[in-house]
């Protein structure tokens, strides 16, 4: 179903405001991990965190051939086209604002807040054709291809820009079914694309410096630490197991949730099935959800929503399907996209909660 453009803008506008505060603010955050399950089943996992407000997140199904519009922070629009895979997304605010995606081919694409690192190019009212404004770039990967490389050699088609100049900047992580996995960074206005081995993400700084910060952390190891300086005096002895993960930082900023996201996958153990994998990712990131209050600044009273971390997605690229879950609903649910004809179906929105309220199970004793 097409909607008129000036429709798409007056809400664009106005869902936009709740967004674009998440889009200035230090409170946003977001927790990506990734493994290879034994059956070949790559699985991509993250949170989404945001404690000002209620994201009024939503599932969108894209059809094949479905006509998309991007915005620009004129409040025109910018590259019109028609994409050519259909995908199940995430979107946040704005039905077009697609966080976190799966299409049809097993590619799968996010977008992490990036505050304070990268720089777009200008708005160029003469390259309106080409601009694709960042909460709409991951809807531009899902739609057009079918494999990362296939969105590092396109990406120079499109112009990145913010539609809204005080907003903060965003990365993005691509994957694909043979397990190969990219960060995208605009940084000075030039597209960096980074083989993602390690497998995590989460927010500033630049992911080169992620990596490397992990050698500070050489000394973390699985279960009990090797050699004991004081072993010499038998009263010296651990209070108990998890020896090896002393330094691990528990703090939420993005570099300390880097590195516990890297010790958590590093220590996991590979599963035989996608859909086994995708249950350890979900226990993995309950690592993550960050309280409501954690975040809020000095003066300011916490939001009236259960947790920061709003949702909590996984998405197998080889089985195609997208898992969810959010923090008003603990129940894991999943899309299956093969169940989907995307030459058939409509485009459709719907709230990720179909009733926001926690599933208890009342156990009856006789």
């Amino acid at each position: 179903m097409l909607m008129n453009i000036s429709v798409i803008l007056r809400r664009a506008a106005a869902a936009a405001a709740v967004l674009t505060c998440a889009l200035f603010s230090d409170l946003s955050a977001c927790t990506g991990i990734s493994f290879m399950a034994k059956d070949g089943s790559y699985v991509l996992a993250r949170t989404a965190e945001w404690g000002g407000s209620d994201l009024q997140s939503r599932y969108v199904v894209v059809p094949r051939g479905f006509r998309h519009t991007a915005l620009t922070s004129t409040g025109g629009t910018g590259l019109i086209f028609n994409g050519r895979y259909g995908y199940v997304g995430v979107a946040a605010s704005q039905d077009q604002f697609v966080l976190e995606g799966l299409n049809e081919k097993g590619l799968s694409a996010g977008l992490f807040f990036f505050p304070g690192y990268g720089q777009y190019p200008q708005y160029d009212s003469t390259e309106v054709d080409r601009t694709v404004p960042d909460m709409q770039v991951v809807s531009w990967i899902l739609a057009n291809f079918s494999t990362v490389q296939e969105v590092i050699d396109h990406f120079d088609e499109i112009i990145v820009t913010k539609l809204f100049p005080e907003a903060q900047t965003s990365h993005w992580r691509v994957g694909e079914p043979s397990g190969r996995q990219i960060v995208i960074e605009i940084v000075d206005g030039k597209a960096n694309f980074y083989e993602n081995k390690i497998g995590v993400l989460t927010n500033a700084p630049d992911f080169p410096w992620h990596v490397k910060n992990l050698n500070n952390y050489v000394n973390l190891a699985f279960g009990e630490a090797d050699g004991n300086a004081f072993s010499a005096w038998p009263e010296v002895r651990r209070f108990g197991a998890g020896t090896g993960m002393i330094g691990l930082p528990g703090d939420v900023t993005p570099p300390s949730r880097f590195i516990r996201a890297a010790y958590y996958q590093a220590t996991a153990p590979q599963y035989p099935t996608g859909a086994e994998t995708v249950m350890s990712c979900f226990l993995i990131l309950n690592n993550f959800d960050i309280p409501i209050g954690v975040e809020r600044q000095k003066g300011q009273d916490p939001t009236d929503i259960p947790g920061a971390t709003q949702f909590t997605t996984a998405v197998d690229t080889k089985g195609l399907k997208m898992y969810w879950r959010t923090c008003w609903n603990s129940t894991i649910r999943c899309i299956d996209l093969t169940s989907i004809d995307f030459s058939k179906v409509k485009y459709t929105v719907s709230p990720l909660d179909k009733v926001r309220q926690q599933c208890v199970e009342m156990i009856t004793v006789r």
